[in-house]
């Protein structure tokens, strides 16, 4: 699920954007919510330092003592991967905002048309990314990469289990396999994984850990291949 912040010194725009970002998620089966809308240079960083944020919608102009662009460079500081979408009604600092890697620049008033077009353009953006953020279903649910320890096979689904929550989808390890970056390797007929989120691994016991104390099995068909793709890449020894 992609976690939108909106950050303005304008209240009633705060509520206006958050109503039209739900109502063009609602409309186009968009798997989003608007994690935090704020008035407050620190409330986003703040908020960064504990949340995961994709996209972060910026107002220009904020309090005399607050700058959308110190924030916009503050904020590439923490997570260079941000989308930024800057508003304002001043279309001289257009140019200016470019420069922290601006995905789009809406003047306001904003309409509900232009916003949906610049969302729509975003998700088409994720989706072409390859191998960052991987849609999981028709629903349009796009998981971050980075975030899925493992896949697990249960049956008829797939399992995708992340730091902060599971996804379940009606599919097979077959056809997800070709779309997941190299860093996942299957390493049993039940089991797909992140290598870059695997904190150890018993080759004794056959059993692989991750950071939030769930764990998978290695299969003997699978363990020496397994192994091999670990130590070339310097996960073990």
């Amino acid at each position: 699920m992609l976690n939108f912040v909106i950050c303005d010194d304008n209240l009633n725009i705060l509520d206006k954007l958050e109503k039209l970002l739900n109502n063009i998620f609602l409309k186009n089966n968009y798997t989003a919510q608007v994690g935090l809308k704020t008035d407050s240079f620190e409330g986003v960083l703040n908020y960064m330092d504990s949340n995961k944020v994709d996209v972060l919608m910026l107002d220009i102009n904020l309090k005399a003592n607050q700058s959308g662009l110190k924030l916009a460079e503050a904020v590439r500081k923490k997570d260079k991967d941000v989308y930024l979408i800057f508003t304002t009604g001043h279309l001289e600092y257009a140019m200016v905002a470019y420069k922290y890697k601006t995905f789009d620049y809406l003047a306001k008033p904003i309409t509900y048309d232009r916003l949906e077009d610049t969302i729509k353009r975003l998700f088409e953006d994720i989706n072409g990314m390859p191998k960052k953020y991987i849609k999981i279903d028709n629903k349009n649910t796009l998981v971050d990469a980075a975030e899925i320890l493992y896949i697990k096979r249960d049956g008829m689904k797939l399992i995708f289990h992340t730091s902060s929550c599971n996804y379940d989808i009606y599919s097979s390890f077959n056809k997800f396999q070709s779309r997941l970056p190299d860093s996942f390797i299957r390493c049993h007929k039940s089991y797909i994984v992140n290598i870059f989120a695997i904190r150890n691994v018993d080759s004794v016991t056959n059993t692989i850990y991750f950071e939030d104390g769930s764990i998978c099995t290695i299969g003997p068909k699978y363990k020496k291949e397994f192994l091999e793709v670990l130590k070339n890449d310097g996960i073990i020894e």
